[in-house]
């Protein structure tokens, strides 16, 4: 079943739409995993998870080390089906996009010679 094209603005934001990339492609993740990957800072990526969150995007869940002898907690955090729809949506209206607008361009570029056409490299 082919996924609806649907432009999300909650996940177009660069942030939250690397998250949700690499989200995607797991089951779930070290939110210290996340941090490092997308090299922002705690505050910022925790505005963009709760961002997520409260749309119903993902799920957080703190539980007990098992390898830390002090008890303290990791964040996991997971794409939810409503998440990974949203994310397959968006990146679809994005191909979308893409594929239309290169073919207006071509068009463009055929019939209107004073628009310029950067070749590809």
């Amino acid at each position: 079943m082919a996924t609806e094209p649907l432009f999300d603005e909650l996940v177009h934001n660069p942030v939250r739409l690397r998250i949700c990339a690499l989200l995607r492609q797991v089951d779930a993740l070290l939110f210290s995993t996340m941090r490092e990957t997308l090299d922002v800072s705690k505050p910022t990526l925790s505005k963009h998870l709760r961002t997520l969150a409260e749309a119903g995007y993902l799920t957080m869940n703190k539980v007990p080390s098992g390898e830390r002898e002090d008890r303290r907690r990791v964040g996991w955090i997971r794409l939810s089906p409503a998440g990974r729809d949203a994310f397959d949506g968006h990146i679809a209206a994005l191909q979308q996009i893409t594929t239309s607008s290169l073919a207006q361009g071509v068009t463009a570029g055929t019939s209107n010679q004073s628009r310029p056409v950067r070749p590809r490299t």
